[in-house]
């Protein structure tokens, strides 16, 4: 079984180009399947697949099991690639049926307490006011913030160059205040620990590059501190100024283009907007909006 797993996991990091954090979710759900059947993994048929969520349908929520399938899906593609089994027994088992997701978002209100919670007298002060700037000034995924290296942060020209998911470049313009933080943090930033992480942009108190982790924590720390009771993590941030960009009228290509989506469809999902701010649109352009005298 560990062969087989080393093998698809080299799969997905080299030829489909997957994120670390990607390949590591895709093989751990292959390996709790991969229990029932390490024998003969090339034998699992539809029906076994289907009887393999059925005992845990009660355990795991609809969208975990619609993530699991597509790890299932993308092993039994490999081992079709590879020549192992003659058809993929997943293709014959529907994903459970998910309702519209709408991610949680923090108004503009929200978003500037937090930013203004950060006490400028703290010896971290510095780098955590820049970190959130950055997540809702820039929408980076935390990963692309962890992995942020100062190299890539052109002050003078207000953008950042990230490498994203699929090894993907773009180009990521930001606001004056996201600059000022990211220059007031360099500016003050102690020395890397080792060589290797000396072009990192964000270090913990050790000098080592932050870990995801860390990051989670530190969103969490201050959303209580600015008194948000909302289940928030750094992923919201993003969430938020998608949301806000849009709500304030930008295009919905520009937003796809600096988030860095591949589908338009994944974006789509920002243009819910309150109801009072469509209710107000709609009345300010319905042709029936005037009283006849």
């Amino acid at each position: 079984m560990e062969r087989l797993l080393k093998d698809y996991s080299y799969y997905l990091r080299i030829e489909r180009k997957m994120s670390p954090n990607t390949v590591k979710a895709y093989c751990r759900d292959v390996r709790d399947f991969l229990v029932q059947f390490a024998d003969a993994p090339a034998k699992a048929g539809p029906e076994d697949i289907m009887e393999y969520f059925g005992a845990r349908k009660d355990l795991l929520s609809k969208r975990s099991q619609a993530r699991i399938l597509s790890s299932l899906r993308s092993f039994y593609d490999w081992m079709l690639l590879e020549e192992t089994v003659p058809a993929n027994p997943c293709d014959r088992v529907d994903a459970p049926k998910l309702g519209k997701y709408l991610p949680a978002v923090l108004s503009v209100e929200e978003v500037s307490a937090i930013l203004g919670s950060v006490p400028g007298n703290v010896e971290t002060g510095l780098r955590d006011q820049a970190i959130l700037e950055v997540l809702y000034g820039c929408g980076l995924r935390v990963s692309e913030l962890c992995a942020l290296r100062i190299s890539c942060i052109y002050l003078e020209e207000n953008f950042l160059r990230i490498i994203g998911k699929g090894n993907k470049e773009r180009l990521v313009p930001f606001a004056p205040l996201t600059g000022e933080a990211i220059r007031n943090w360099l500016d003050s930033r102690p020395p890397a620990a080792a060589p290797q992480w000396d072009d990192y942009a964000f270090l913990n108190r050790f000098g080592k590059p932050l870990s995801r982790i860390s990051v989670f924590n530190l969103v969490k720390k201050y959303a209580l501190l600015a008194g948000i009771t909302k289940e928030i993590s750094p992923h919201t941030f993003r969430h938020s100024f998608a949301t806000h960009l849009i709500e304030n009228g930008a295009d919905l290509r520009v937003v796809q283009e600096m988030l860095g989506h591949e589908s338009i469809l994944t974006t789509e999902i920002y243009t819910h907007i309150d109801s009072r701010t469509w209710q107000a649109s709609i009345l300010r352009h319905h042709p029936r909006r005037f009283k006849k005298n």
